[in-house]
């Protein structure tokens, strides 16, 4: 059992410290003293008055009062318990405290008093001297009880008083007196501490809440601080505290890290508004939550990208990840909207990926970034294969983000010929890119560089404006075609770009022939189909490339204004089968029933070019014809093949 002062010590830390019970522990220290007091003083004064009085006065009472002492100081002195630390108990053991010292002051006034009859002039003075002494005494002992001081000073001194004056003794009547206003000067200054000691607890009671205060308030700030406002999900800083603290943990444990970024989330703020789009992320906020097992922590990383840390190895991970992504892709009712947004994932393994937390975030960043490219809506895994890929892809973009584009792009041209004259009628412009860095790009690793890095219209318009440079170069009617991407064609800007250099330039737009292909249709039919009637407006001819390959060939053949279909390199080795010849053969037939002119593309040998002429294809593109050249060989070409023409 705890004693008095470990207990009061513990409430002091412990901050709950009422008043009542502040004052009882106080007195716990005090009370014991004052019944030895007593007790001695008695014994004493028993002793001195042995001879003199009879046995009752100088044996029993004194021994049946010093009895009652140390039987009160033997409950004082009990160990404290957690009951005791009970206001209303504390306030009941001290009103009868107060009780017990009315009738102690009674009781031991009297037995002294009854002494004094017995003696002589010592003995007589020696009463005086023990009840003075003995109740200034315990009134020092009651300083935390001061109701039970006054009583006792008013009942003993005041019998000591009356009793003086009673027996005519003017010298006993001055000590009196003199006790008495010694006594009150004393119960002054006590009230004073006592006064003092309130104000002291209920300072220390007013510093203790406001303490509790301040750290509640700092607890809930460093909550808030680890929390995201919008969503109530853990923050960045919690995610990251999460991580530090498994990495700190057995090497041996194997854990992922994901990432899950939303996939069209840009198209809600910018349609419905930014309101909207933090109402969107609230609701899949509380999905994640919903999905979320207990031991798995998931948090809002910023804007629209969230974290999560899985206890496990990838295979669960890659599970959570794709119930969160499922989730994700419920539509949404925001007000009277729904929006449809999806998700995708990347997961990072600790320790297979790497060992500390920002490279795991890093890692989990890549292959986030390798699914929103490759596999939107899914979870990929990172892995050293991945990590080559996308450094690379990382390499191609930061070239291009610095890349002088007037200075490293440059076209390369390849002809489409007459069958019959073997005469070029036209030249298709061939993106090139020559980065100082990298050395020569694939045209499809520069489109989806520059796409990813925001300069695809750019390029588009830097190539755009060397292919409308050339056709200023060539004769009439020698045309030149001009590739289309998919963002080119969903891209307002570009096509207004393309407007207006077709307006500035001065050459006829009738000698300039748009290529896109179907998968650009598919994507986009509507805005594909209403940005080719304001391309064909000026003049220029619409044709479908890589004709074959896609999945609705018939109905953009029928819906869109095209001028012209390039038959895809795939067909043209068929040309030497008479199955593949009858199927050339009719998509050839379905294009003139159409009115459109029509290309065989891919022609690698003489074989096939004969083919083709005796398919009836009047126009034809391949390697066997001419590859891509420069600009000053394309200009030798037509002018060699202009002086044969002339000499024919």
């Amino acid at each position: 059992m705890p004693d008095a002062s470990s207990i009061q010590s513990k409430m002091h830390r412990a901050g709950h410290y009422p008043l009542p019970v502040a004052q009882y522990l106080r007195l716990r220290e005090r009370i014991p003293p004052l019944y030895g007091l007593l007790s001695i003083n008695a014994g004493i004064l028993a002793y001195t008055h042995r001879a003199l009085a009879p046995g009752y006065l100088t044996l029993t009472i004194p021994a049946i009062l010093i009895a009652c002492c140390l039987i009160r100081m033997l409950v004082w002195l009990r160990p404290v318990t957690q009951r005791d630390l009970e206001a209303d108990v504390a306030h009941r053991r001290m009103k009868q405290a107060v009780w017990l010292s009315l009738i102690f002051a009674t009781t031991f006034a009297v037995w002294a008093l009854c002494l004094d009859r017995y003696g002589g002039p010592y003995e007589h003075g020696h009463v005086a001297v023990f009840v003075s002494v003995t109740v200034l005494g315990c009134v020092f002992c009651l300083t935390f009880l001061p109701t039970a001081a006054l009583l006792i000073c008013v009942t003993a001194l005041g019998m000591f008083l009356v009793y003086c004056m009673t027996t005519g003794s003017e010298t006993l009547t001055a000590v009196a007196i003199n006790i008495a206003l010694v006594a009150a000067v004393i119960l002054k200054i006590l009230r004073d501490t006592y006064d003092s000691f309130v104000e002291l607890e209920m300072a220390q009671r007013e510093l203790r809440v406001e303490r509790r205060q301040a750290q509640a308030l700092g607890d809930e700030n460093a909550r808030l601080a680890q929390t995201d406002a919008l969503t109530g999900l853990p923050n960045r800083r919690y995610f990251f505290a999460a991580l530090e603290r498994l990495l700190e943990g057995p090497q041996e444990q194997v854990f992922c890290v994901g990432l899950i970024d939303l996939d069209r989330f840009k198209p809600v703020n910018d349609t419905y508004g930014h309101a909207q789009g933090d109402r969107l992320l609230q609701v899949i906020g509380t999905r994640l939550i919903a999905q979320c097992d207990p031991s798995v922590t998931i948090a809002r990383l910023g804007g629209d990208e969230f974290g999560f840390i899985v206890p496990g190895g990838p295979e669960e991970a890659e599970a959570i990840a794709q119930k969160f992504c499922t989730a994700i892709r419920m539509p949404a009712r925001l007000g009277e909207v729904t929006v449809a947004v999806g998700g995708s994932a990347g997961i990072s393994i600790y320790p297979e990926s790497a060992r500390n937390a920002h490279s795991l975030y890093d890692r989990a960043d890549f292959a986030l970034y390798h699914a929103k490219n490759h596999r939107r809506g899914q979870c990929v895994r990172f892995s050293d294969q991945l990590e080559t890929l996308i450094r690379s892809e990382q390499a191609l973009d930061s070239a291009m983000q610095s890349a002088d584009l007037a200075r490293e792009l440059s076209v390369a041209y390849q002809p489409i010929i007459a069958t019959e004259s073997n005469q070029p009628v036209s030249f298709e412009c061939l993106a090139r890119w020559t980065s100082p860095t990298l050395g020569a790009v694939p045209p499809e690793q520069m489109i989806a560089a520059a796409e990813r890095v925001g300069r695809a219209r750019e390029v588009t318009a830097t190539l755009f404006g060397r292919a409308l440079d050339t056709l200023a170069l060539l004769p009439h009617p020698i045309s030149v075609s001009f590739n289309l991407s998919g963002h080119d064609i969903s891209d307002e800007e570009t096509i207004a770009t393309l407007l207006d250099h077709i307006r500035r330039s001065e050459c006829d737009a009738r000698r300039l022939l748009f290529e896109i292909t179907e998968t650009t249709l598919i994507a986009e039919f509507e805005t594909a189909r209403a940005v080719l009637e304001r391309l064909r407006a000026t003049g220029a001819r619409i044709a479908l490339d890589d004709f074959g390959t896609g999945y609705s060939s018939l109905s953009s053949l029928h819906q869109l204004p095209l001028d012209m279909v390039k038959i895809d390199r795939s067909f043209a080795p068929r040309l030497d089968e008479t199955v593949g010849r009858r199927l050339i053969s009719a998509i050839r037939n379905l294009a003139r029933a159409l009115s459109l002119e029509c290309v065989i593309e891919g022609i690698e040998t003489e074989d096939q070019l004969l083919s083709a002429r005796i398919a009836g294809f009047s126009l034809a593109q391949g390697f066997h014809i001419a590859r891509p050249m420069s600009l000053e060989d394309m200009l030798g070409r037509v002018e060699s093949s202009s002086k044969a023409w002339q000499l024919a």
